[in-house]
């Protein structure tokens, strides 16, 4: 283990040490709240408008969708939606199930679910999460409980996307206040409802006793919960030992060793279908006669990681080395085919020589979390004579200098808003939209037609093909897959999902 991290566990451990001593333990458990933290914060709590992690939790717990698919089997059961028939392969019909109620009280009906689908699919909504949406066209009322989804084309992966990322709004509220407003006061139809939103500090909801009885979430069993923004990891843990929060994630490994001494914390590791990848801008609009538009720089730069070190001393737990660009899970993840990168700095150095970059060059690398992984990655690079300068930034800034092409590579990482298909990954940063640093048109006539397909095999096939040219051009590269570290009171029940989805619907006191 390096000198600097054997000094931060033992620093670490002495801090544990006296706040153990100072303050014990306290839960939410004596005032039914439960306080949860994270390093950041969504841009925007309405689900459409922000693609943070953070904000697909309060999602998950504050606003419904059409279907559910239970994370147990993977089965789409119905939820908002009561039944669904495809009427032809770009034509959904679904009835709304009657007695739902809003948070304000409003009833939820068909209006509602196709205002919502039609407003978000517009230019004026400023949609940041308008790839979970554009596969549809328009939709329409049908009747007193029913809609019509009209598809842009054949698109397979429909049902995944109605039971995830795709909440239902409120209409006539929504249109009464604006988007402005509803950041300000959102409504959902979920089990928690939100209360406040105190922009740069956290959220606060409590549970919606008129949630309709028959969900699939189930009624929730804690009554309050509390979402604090608190940036600064160790300040993390303290809140946590002195009982401030009751649950925090994202804990690095050298913390979670130390935590799981203390009393009354329980530490859990659990993989996620988050992975971390380097994205090059491989058009060269971020830096002037870039050298990132020649593939043997992007395949040395992929040789000169060791990323299986980087699982075994930095992610740890239930963490893996992806040579593919995507989640294992995935509908249409593979990485037969794909070309491989191991560590091999002398076939760096070797290449970058190939290429008229025997001296190396600079280049700027960005990030939004996990500092210490990017950090990594310089190192690295410098060790082949790559010499990277980190521009570390709050994750909607990141986002936006990549999509202006301000950022020469990226640290990335992408949970695919937990969607099990390789359309919510690979079809994000390689399909032609804001995202795509390559613009490649054989990979997107590649993954267009692994999308459109209604045959399982051809759309298996076509995107074998996307992933095979996106390795072999070494346009990203797959680093490994996330393995989290939850830390809790031993007085909550909790379970982690692969899906990276705290489910505190699900949770209970003991």
């Amino acid at each position: 283990m390096p000198l600097r991290t054997l000094t931060r566990a033992a620093t670490l451990a002495a801090s544990l040490a006296g706040l153990i001593a100072a303050h014990p333990a306290l839960a939410g458990k004596a005032d039914d709240t439960l306080v949860y933290a994270s390093d950041s914060e969504p841009e925007n709590v309405s689900p459409y408008h922000n693609s943070a992690r953070e904000g697909v939790i309060l999602a998950r717990n504050c606003w419904d969708t059409l279907l559910y698919r239970d994370p147990k089997d993977g089965t789409y059961k119905p939820m908002l939606a009561t039944a669904w028939t495809w009427a032809d392969d770009t034509t959904l019909d679904l009835t709304i199930r009657e007695g739902v109620v809003f948070h304000n009280g409003d009833p939820l009906g068909p209006e509602d679910v196709a205002f919502t689908f039609n407003y978000v699919l517009t230019p004026e909504a400023r949609t940041v999460t308008r790839q979970n949406v554009d596969w549809m066209k328009s939709v329409e009322v049908t009747g007193p409980h029913t809609v019509r989804i009209h598809l842009k084309a054949p698109f397979p992966a429909a049902l995944e996307y109605l039971a995830g990322p795709t909440p239902i709004f409120p209409a006539a509220y929504f249109k009464k206040v604006g988007l402005d407003g509803f950041a300000k006061a959102p409504v959902g139809s979920g089990p928690y409802r939100i209360t406040k939103v105190d922009s740069g500090r956290g959220v606060t909801m409590e549970r919606f006793d008129k949630y309709w009885a028959e969900s699939p979430l189930g009624k929730p069993k804690i009554g309050k919960l509390q979402f604090r923004v608190i940036p600064d990891g160790e300040s993390r843990m303290a809140e946590l030992m002195t009982g401030g929060v009751d649950w925090i994630w994202r804990v690095p490994s050298d913390q979670a060793e130390q935590l799981r001494a203390a009393p009354n914390i329980t530490v859990l590791n659990s993989e996620t279908m988050r992975v971390g990848f380097l994205q090059f801008d491989t058009l060269g609009r971020a830096k002037e006669n870039s050298p990132l538009k020649d593939v043997r720089v992007r395949q040395a730069i992929s040789y000169a990681i060791d990323r299986k070190a980087m699982v075994d001393n930095l992610v740890r737990g239930a963490s893996r080395v992806m040579n593919a660009l995507c989640f294992v899970d995935q509908f249409g993840c593979t990485d037969q085919g794909v070309m491989r990168y191991p560590y091999d700095p002398a076939k760096a150095k070797a290449l970058l020589k190939e290429a008229g970059y025997e001296k190396g060059f600079e280049i700027d690398l960005g990030a939004y979390r996990e500092r210490d992984y990017a950090e990594a990655v310089i190192g690295y690079l410098g060790a082949v004579g790559i010499k990277a300068r980190l521009n570390y930034l709050r994750y909607a800034a990141f986002r936006d200098a990549l999509r202006a092409g301000k950022t020469s590579i990226g640290y990335q990482t992408w949970g695919s808003f937990s969607v099990l298909d390789v359309s919510a990954f690979d079809g994000v940063y390689f399909r032609g939209g804001e995202e795509d640093l390559t613009k490649d048109p054989q990979v997107i006539a590649d993954l267009q037609e692994g999308d459109g397909s209604t045959d399982p095999e051809k759309r298996k096939a076509a995107y074998a093909k996307a992933l095979q040219r996106i390795a072999a051009q070494a346009y990203a590269l797959p680093m490994f897959s996330y393995s989290t570290n939850y830390a809790f009171t031993s007085d909550l029940t909790f379970t982690a999902q692969p899906d990276e989805v705290p489910r505190f619907y699900a949770a209970s006191w003991k």
